[in-house]
Order: structure tokens, then C-alpha cells, then sequence
């Protein structure tokens, strides 16, 4: 296997980036701050986000990541703070409502966005750059610009090449009833996340409850009835999970994952081992699109700086850095992405988006009482 990419906003670690003029100044440790604000004039710019940005560890530590902020920096002569909260990104606004420390927010997704806009803790704004992204991806994060899309792609079910083989092919067009099945051992295979945990376990939940709910027209419970038996324990995240996919013959041989792994895995020359689908049903590919968004933090001293940020983060200097770091397609219309998309990964054009069937403000509305019924049921 290869080695697995980090993902998604995340829990620890900090990283302060200084410029003054031209001349970029990377520091880490929070130890640090007060010598670096005190000592460098002109205003500072808070951005909250998760330690995996950019492909960073711990919050920063890559190049792309030193591009994306110093370059923004150097123009506009600022300082910027890069701060990987302890909590989740929502918590942590909403700790600091009414003092807010950050100015911007970067990794608010379909679900959080929502939560956050209804908070009240975010400053709606569309910058120029919103001009090169597609409505539908606007939509389908938040239709007030509250945050809005730099990044996306959709999950999928990674599965081992062993397991292809043991079902004839079939796992390539698997539907959600087949990943259910017990009697042929698929659900025993199946690798998830806990949605009361991990964010990928929240869209992986909608994803099926969508499904169930707009393509079968039948109860989204009965699925997890079905395999919560017969299921691994659901990993308490995303990188637990995907470390035991196919670590062990027989067993973990699939996992809920992102259907631009078998494209990280080709530009890695790790190809071959694993593939990945989403859910189909009569010959159509259904699945559930990650949408990925940056948002202004409401009380922001710096808004016009602020502004100016959001807008360089839709950019094509940023945007461009995204496909071989955050391993998802930018916003952005204008950006390519390596020829390994196309070569190893599903085309998301041929994917019917099933986040188009419930408003982000409903989704997150729903969200806690799905995740309490998904409780119910595994409690037993």
C-alpha cells in the first residue's frame, strides 16, 4: 500500500509565517508569537485551518504551503498567522464568538459551512476570483457566499485488487445493498469511519443516506441494520481507517476513502494494488461530492485584508499548488490537473452528485439526528 495522504481539518499544531518586505520568515511554536508580533510592524492576518493543508504535517512544514501564504504575504507586505486549532474549526469560532482571534477560516465543508452560517460566525463575501468557479460547486457549499469553494471531489470506496478478483469485478459497480451483503462477506471487508468522530464518517453517512433516501426510496437504516453486525468497529478517523485497508490478507479489504487515491497512487508509482468506485444502481454512478471552502471570520479587524486573501486563495498561484497536495480538483475552472487524474481516477463528470438532493443548510440541520439514530443503531 501506499503511503496514506492526511486529510481533512484537523485537531493540533501551529505554525507562524512573518514577512516584512520580500523577505519570507518561517517560525514555529507558539512561544514565538509575542517576539514576532511585537518586534515586525504592520497588521497580522489570523487564518485558522487543519494540520494536512497543503500536505503539510502539524500544520505547515511544505513547500506549497510556504508558497500559498508568503506569496500572499510579499505582495501585500503583512504578517500572517497560520493557526491549527485543538478543537474543530466550527468549536473553536464558536468558543471565540464574541472575540474572535481569526480573520479567515479555511477548510469549512459541505457540513460545517452550514453550521457555521448559522452561527452567525462568518462575514459573507464573493470575491472577483468566485467569477472562474462553477455555480453548482458554489450551491452546493454555501448559496450565501458565507464561505466559499477552493477545493473539491468525491468519496469513494477503495478496494483491494484481491477483492476484485474474489467478486469477479463486480465491487466496480458495486451498489450500497451489495457493500451490505453478509452473506457473501462484503460488509466484513467494509472499513468506515465514525460520523460522531470524523467528518469523512458524516459524509460517508449522508452519502448512504442520500442514496437510500432518492435513488432506492427505501429507509437508510435498514443498511446499517444490515451490516452493523458484521462491520469492522468504524475507525474514530479517516487516517486510522485507510492504514488498515489491506494490511492483512483477507481482511480490511475495502474502505471508505476519496476517489483520488488510485490518481495518488500513480504519481507516487505506487499504482495497481487498489481502485475505488462509488455507488451505482441501473447502470448510473451515484455519489456524494466534498466540497471544501474558505470563509471570513465575522469580527475580523482586517477585513478588507481579509477580503483581499480570500479572493489570492481562489487565485491561480494557490489553486494550482492544490491537485498533487490536498489531492482533490480546484475551484477554480481555469487550473488543470495532472494527467494521473485522468488516468487512474473517476471522472467526476460521469458522477450524479447526490449533495444536490438536500440543501447544505438542511444537511446540516439533519446531521445530528442522523448521526444519533446511526448511534442507536450501533449501541444495538
Amino acid at each position: 500500500m501506499t503511503t496514506p495522504r492526511l486529510r481533512r481539518p484537523g485537531r493540533t499544531g501551529r505554525v507562524l509565517l512573518a514577512v516584512a518586505l520580500a523577505l519570507g520568515l518561517s517560525l514555529a511554536g507558539i512561544g514565538l508569537y509575542e517576539y514576532v508580533a511585537t518586534e515586525l510592524g504592520g497588521p497580522t492576518l489570523v487564518i485558522y485551518t487543519y494540520p494536512s493543508l497543503l500536505g503539510g504535517v502539524d500544520c505547515g512544514g511544505t513547500t506549497a504551503f510556504d508558497t500559498a501564504f508568503n506569496g500572499f504575504a510579499s505582495a501585500h507586505h503583512v504578517r500572517i498567522v497560520v493557526d491549527c486549532p485543538t478543537g474543530t474549526l466550527v468549536s473553536t469560532l464558536q468558543e471565540e464568538e464574541d472575540s474572535p482571534a481569526a480573520d479567515v477560516v479555511i477548510g469549512l465543508d459541505e457540513i460545517t459551512a452550514s453550521e457555521a452560517a448559522a452561527m452567525d460566525l462568518l462575514t459573507p463575501y464573493a470575491p472577483p476570483a468566485l467569477a472562474n468557479v462553477s455555480p453548482t460547486l458554489i450551491d452546493e457549499l454555501s448559496p450565501t457566499d458565507a464561505a466559499v469553494p477552493y477545493e473539491y471531489g468525491y468519496l469513494a470506496v477503495d478496494y483491494s485488487s484481491d477483492f476484485a478478483n474474489s467478486t469477479d469485478g463486480a465491487v466496480a459497480r458495486a451498489t450500497f445493498p451489495e457493500f451490505a451483503n453478509t452473506s457473501d462477506g462484503w460488509a466484513a471487508q467494509l472499513l468506515t469511519e465514525n460520523p460522531t468522530l470524523d467528518i469523512t464518517g458524516q459524509e460517508f453517512l449522508a452519502w448512504e443516506i442520500e442514496y437510500y433516501a432518492t435513488v432506492l426510496h427505501a429507509n437508510w437504516t435498514t443498511f446499517w441494520t444490515a451490516v452493523h453486525g458484521a462491520l469492522p468497529p468504524p475507525a474514530v478517523s479517516w487516517g486510522v481507517a485507510f492504514s488498515e485497508f489491506d494490511t492483512t490478507p483477507g481482511q480490511g479489504q475495502m474502505v471508505v476513502s476519496y476517489s483520488t487515491d488510485p490518481a495518488y497512487a500513480k504519481f507516487y508509482n505506487d499504482s495497481g494494488g487498489f481502485n475505488a468506485t462509488v455507488s451505482w444502481w441501473n447502470g448510473t454512478a451515484y455519489g456524494w461530492k466534498t466540497v471544501y471552502g474558505i470563509g471570513i471570520v465575522r469580527g475580523t479587524h482586517h477585513l478588507g485584508l481579509a477580503e483581499q486573501f480570500e479572493n489570492w486563495w481562489l487565485g491561480g498561484e494557490v489553486q494550482s499548488l492544490l491537485p498533487t497536495t490536498e489531492w482533490e480538483y480546484p475551484a477554480n475552472a481555469t487550473v488543470g490537473v495532472p494527467a494521473d487524474y485522468y488516468d487512474a481516477s473517476i471522472d467526476p463528470a460521469s458522477i450524479v452528485a447526490l449533495n444536490d438532493r438536500i440543501s447544505p443548510a438542511q444537511l446540516a440541520a439533519d446531521m445530528p439526528g442522523w448521526t444519533e439514530t446511526w448511534q442507536e443503531i450501533f449501541s444495538g
